[in-house]
């Protein structure tokens, strides 16, 4: 296998699903681009990172909430399809969506205009309408789980994923587990873990805030600090995070669906799509202000903080996220996400779960006391290790019946007790010597001995410590970063970059990183060497200028672009040349992936025309029917004693087939040749036969009832001067 080969690509699945490039990775799962083997159609594969499946209680849960994500059918949904376990691997089979995701929307366009903001937001929020309806909650609502088609249809993945882990954890651990995006956590889940609707409705309201404004509502130096603020602080309305103005009524929309307070939401995503297309309709109108709106879109109501409902009120201490053993989970990989924790802030324990390779990935933490009050926070992630653990439960406030200083069950002020630790109290210090009693002075070369065996301990354990741990670093999350961003982030971590490979990703802009070695949150050597894998952008060819070139050339010419030729087809053509290209599909310029089919319009030549025979029959019309049918025609006249002056006498040619533009000739008649009729009054029979005989005429002799032998001609039947045929007989009267 290939350095840095994953091994589930080519694997396939039940004998159905071959595994083929990975899209995207998270905190729960990795997906895959697949092939459904059984109907011949690409689907997408999401395989759980392997320490899930080993939970029987995951697999359990896994299975049911895949189940009821399956039931979803909306437009807006990524529906899944099937759900299996091959040797281990658990994993999903969902509809592939090609496409982006709304993050990269949001860096591209925002801060946005509202209109735009609105217009992302409703078809995630029709999604949510439909689980809430069936009773399903997302809980990790935000710009990754957006998916954006590339025929602009917008859906939201990972139904019922988030419900699973989050229901498997709790069961395995002593202490409670939240899990979710900490931007977008809401106060209650992060408080007691508590989730219905209303946490979809925070989330979708700190996505449309971030559409507005371009930023986070909330940011911080690692996850705590986040999520101390979302319980502690009010989100901002977004016209005050952005230089453009905004309607109040929009800052209305997002501060009731971020209020801290859940009641003072909208009670679900149904109701907050109404105001929402309520919202966009009065934009659209082009009102500027719209007092009655703004206000029946306000929260109202007194605020309740979450987890203040049974602790007596304090005005001055603010409510605290009870973080009181916390350990997070983060994406080493988000570059530019404030939301992810260094490796410097709160330790991970052997079994907290590893999130990477996402921009905005899951957050998982573990929480202690969730029904006790609050503890601070503070602002103590970030420094070294223990100075985090320390600051981490630096003040408790608890109600009566609650364990903590001075409560039952905690520690109070006993001496010999360290803060935050449970067992039996540790003695800090050793009783004085009773009053009197003279301590024994033990020998100096024992305590020579003493020194050189603590030296020796404290620097074999430096030493140990130095190759274990000391001279390692971690590695920085540098995937998406442009390559000059990730040198820069590589170089603050004391570390050298090196691009070892360049190619194509459907999901990674070119130029910034696809993958490294090692793994971001990998130890790695201070000075050493990061090798990373850069993205050439979306693997594309355009289709060439095939028109007019011959079909034995086109393959050739395709399989220099990496694309295909497909079945072509043939068609009559007046303008082509016989076995050229006469059309291409797509069209010439068209991007298409690697071995994407084209197909082609083969010429076969002009249209062959049968040819009528128009002789006997009317000139006129056989020239006109003839130009009709697309031929050229050519016409010539002459006398005919037999066919009648206007009609066809002969055609060349005049049967078969031809093309348009070949050449069809007529000869018509002019009718018989037309002669002058001498005039033969006064001649003789014999004279007067003589000048007919002269022009073609013939002669019928008559005698007349005065008839006396002379046979000189006194009348004749055509006037002379007359044209007649040539060939006709005049009748002429003689005496």
């Amino acid at each position: 296998m290939e350095r840095g080969a994953d091994p589930m690509t080519g694997r396939v699945l039940e004998g159905r699903y071959r595994v083929g490039a990975k899209i995207a990775r998270g905190g729960m799962a990795t997906v895959y681009e697949a092939l459904d083997l059984r109907l011949n159609r690409g689907c997408a594969v999401k395989i759980m990172h392997s320490d899930l499946g080993d939970d029987a209680d995951f697999r359990r849960r896994f299975v049911r909430e895949a189940h009821a994500a399956a039931r979803l059918s909306h437009p807006n949904v990524v529906s899944v399809s099937d759900q299996g376990d091959d040797d281990g691997a658990l994993f999903l089979v969902m509809e592939h969506v090609e496409g982006r995701t709304l993050r990269e929307v949001v860096r591209e366009e925002a801060p946005m205009a509202p209109e735009r903001a609105l217009a992302l937001l409703e078809p995630v929020l029709a999604a949510l309408s439909e689980a809430h309806a069936a009773g399903l909650v997302h809980r990790d609502v935000k710009p990754e789980n957006v998916l954006i088609a590339d025929d602009g249809r917008i859906k939201v993945a990972d139904f019922g994923l988030a419900r699973a882990f989050d229901a498997s954890v709790s069961q395995t651990a002593t202490r409670g587990v939240l899990i979710g995006t900490v931007s977008y956590l809401a106060p209650e889940l992060i408080v007691d873990g508590s989730a219905d609707p209303r946490v979809d409705v925070y989330a979708a309201g700190v996505l449309l805030f971030e559409m507005l404004t371009g930023r986070k509502p909330h940011e911080g130096d690692g996850a705590i600090q986040i999520a101390f603020k979302h319980v502690n602080e009010d989100i901002p309305a977004p016209s005050t995070c952005t230089p453009a103005p905004l309607p109040s009524y929009v800052d209305a929309l997002v501060t009731r669906a971020t209020s801290r307070d859940r009641d003072r939401r909208q009670a679900d995503a149904k109701v907050f799509l109404q105001q929402t297309r309520r919202v966009s309709a009065t934009l659209r109108a082009g009102v500027v202000d719209d007092e009655e709106l703004t206000a029946d879109l306000l929260p109202a109501g007194p605020l309740t903080l979450p987890g203040a409902a049974d602790e007596p009120e304090v005005e001055e201490e603010p409510l605290r996220v009870p973080l009181t053993a916390a350990t997070v989970a983060a994406d080493r990989d988000d570059a530019a996400d404030d939301d992810a924790v260094s490796d410097r802030s709160v330790p991970l324990p052997d079994h907290a779960l590893p999130l990477p390779d996402s921009e905005e990935t899951t957050t998982i933490i573990r929480v202690g006391g969730l029904a006790a009050a609050g503890v601070a926070a503070g602002s103590a992630a970030g420094r070294s290790d223990a100075s985090s653990r320390s600051s981490v439960a630096t003040r408790t406030r608890r109600p009566a019946g609650q364990g903590g200083p001075g409560g039952p069950g905690g520690t109070g002020d006993r001496p010999g007790v360290v803060p935050g630790q449970s067992g039996p109290p540790h003695r800090v210090a050793d009783s004085p010597a009773p009053a009197g009693r003279r301590p024994r002075r033990r020998p100096r070369k024992g305590w020579v001995l003493l020194l050189v065996v603590a030296l020796l301990t404290v620097a074999a354990g430096y030493a140990g410590w130095w190759f274990a741990i000391g001279r390692y670093t971690s590695t920085p999350g540098v995937i998406n970063l442009a390559v000059s961003d990730a040198e820069a982030r590589a170089a603050d971590a004391g570390l050298d970059l090196d691009v070892t490979e360049r190619t194509f990703s459907e999901s990674v802009p070119a130029g910034s990183v696809i993958e490294t070695s090692p793994a971001a949150g990998s130890r790695i050597v201070e000075g050493g060497t990061i090798e990373v894998v850069v993205s050439k952008g979306r693997e594309r060819y355009a289709v060439p200028a095939l028109a007019g070139k011959p079909f034995e050339d086109v393959e050739a010419i395709l399989a220099e672009r990496n694309l295909t030729l497909g079945e072509p087809t043939k068609r009559y053509s007046e303008t082509v040349a016989k076995g050229s290209v006469v059309a291409v599909d797509p069209v010439a310029g068209t991007e298409l992936r690697r071995d994407s089919v084209v197909t082609v319009v083969v010429s076969r030549g002009p249209r062959p025309i049968e040819i009528p025979d128009f002789a006997g029959r009317s000139a006129e019309r056989a020239e006109e029917r003839l130009v009709e049918l697309g031929f050229d025609v050519t016409t010539t006249e002459e006398n005919s004693d037999t066919v009648d002056k206007g009609v066809v006498i002969d055609q060349t040619p005049d049967d078969g087939t031809g093309f348009k533009g070949d050449e069809i000739e007529l000869v018509v008649s002019k009718g018989p040749v037309l002669v002058v009729v001498p005039d033969l009054a006064g001649l003789s029979v014999e004279a007067a036969t003589d000048e007919l005989a002269a022009v073609g005429l013939g002669i019928d002799v008559s005698e007349t009832q005065l008839y006396v032998g002379l046979d000189t001609v006194v009348r004749q039947d055509v006037d002379g001067g007359s044209s007649i045929p040539k060939g006709s007989v005049v009748t002429v009267g003689v005496v």
